[in-house]
């Protein structure tokens, strides 16, 4: 992998921490910058089984990419691909049969009213 697509990776963990962390109201980082190790998940969402891929990439492998989060995801944690490419908004793509269950995690953290 080049330096130029090393760093874009490193670019889109950070903007999927920051627009998920917001989104949920929790504290969220790159997974690399405090775990360090390759098995480390691309973003940490603080408080929430949620198991991020991100991908910043013009062209999405979408399977690969959803393979990739379920395989990773520790047991108890929903597996997502967040994806954004060059000047669009970014997606969550997460498997139907866990759409009910990424829901009921997303419920349980947002903050009360």
């Amino acid at each position: 992998m080049g330096s130029m697509s090393k760093r874009k990776g490193k670019t889109g963990e950070r903007e999927a921490a920051a627009e998920l962390g917001a989104l949920l109201g929790v504290a969220a980082r790159r997974g690399v910058q405090y775990q360090g190790g390759p098995d480390s998940p691309d973003v940490v969402l603080e408080g929430v089984a949620i198991h991020v891929e991100a991908k910043r990439t013009e062209t999405l492998r979408l399977w690969p990419a959803v393979d990739q989060a379920r395989v990773d995801a520790p047991t108890g944690s929903v597996p997502i691909v967040w994806h954004r490419p060059n000047r669009r908004a970014s997606v969550v793509v997460v498997e139907t049969s866990r759409l009910v269950e990424l829901a009921r995690e997303i419920v349980r953290v947002l903050p009360r009213p």
